[in-house]
Order: structure tokens, then sequence, then C-alpha cells
């Protein structure tokens, strides 16, 4: 009898690596494809292209490789519990607000028209190809010529899920 994993698959002879190297390659619609393929149910809209490969890499490492010990789960289940309630708020608040917070010297890239585009956070704003701007929604509009919402156009912030808050006219 042939083994099966947890996600009902036969192993196959590729190994994880390439797996994961091929994950790399895909776009946001593959992942989404290649989550309902391990998980057989569709992918959380709020995981960004990041989270979803993370998510999916560990998984079939997990499968191929063993998953977390029984041990190590209950250690973990157990830091969980006592970080729930307020304290858990407090610290999800700390970390959005530092998520959102951009400090002087950090390096916004964000690729447009096949070129890096490089802003880089000054005290009074922001800086790009050697002109100073408040916003960053005005920096997107001066890189390509149409209004954006500056922390959404460099990564800063997730698209909205249209399926949440509808669609638009």
């Amino acid at each position: 009898m042939q083994k099966k994993y947890r996600n009902g698959r036969a192993p196959t002879k590729t190994s994880v690596e390439d797996e994961i190297a091929h994950l790399r390659g895909l776009d946001l619609g593959g992942l989404r494809a290649r989550w309902q393929g391990v998980f057989r149910r569709p992918a959380p809209a709020h995981l960004t292209r990041h989270l979803l490969f993370a998510v999916i890499a560990y998984r079939l490492q997990a499968d191929r490789l063993g998953d977390l010990d029984h041990a190590t789960l209950q250690v973990l289940d157990r830091t969980v519990a006592k970080l729930e309630g307020p304290a858990m708020s407090a610290r999800l608040a700390s970390f959005d607000q530092k998520r959102t917070e951009l400090t002087p010297g950090t390096v916004l890239v964000r690729e447009w028209d096949r070129q890096s585009q490089r802003v880089m956070v000054i005290a009074d704003g922001f800086a790009w190809n050697g002109q100073t701007y408040d916003s960053l929604s005005k920096v997107a509009f001066a890189i390509t010529g149409t209004r954006w919402n500056g922390p959404r156009f460099f990564g800063l912030r997730d698209k909205d899920d249209r399926s949440t808050t509808g669609a638009r006219p």
C-alpha cells in the first residue's frame, strides 16, 4: 500500500526544494490555486502572497519531513493561552502601529514600468528623484501619473477584499 500524506496526496519524486522553488515563481493567483490543492479548501482572502507562500512551503515540508512533535505543540499552545485577552490585544495593537510607522532612513522599493523606484523616508516626508514629497500618494502619482493610495502602492497595506466590502460600480 502506498503511503499518503496529510493532504491526501501520494508522495512524488519531486524534491521539497524543487517544489518550493516552483512556489517562488507563482503569482498570487497561482499560490491561491496551489493552496486549494494542498489544503482542499480556498485560501483565506486576507492572506498576502508572502504569507500564502510561507504557509504552503511549511505544509509541504511538514508533509514530507514531519511536523512539530506533540511536546512542542503543547508548549506553543500554553504560550498562546497565556497571551490571550487584553495582553494579546495590546501586543497586536503595538505590532500594527510599528508596522505602519516609517522611520527616517527607511527605503521603500517598488518596481514600476520595469524600473526599480526607490523612495527614502526622511524626517519631513519622502525623497524620490531628488525631490521631497509630503505624502507617499504624491510620490506614487509622480511615478505613475495616476492617483494611488501611496501606502498601498508601496505594499504597506493590502488591497481591500472586494468580496467582503462589496464591489464598486
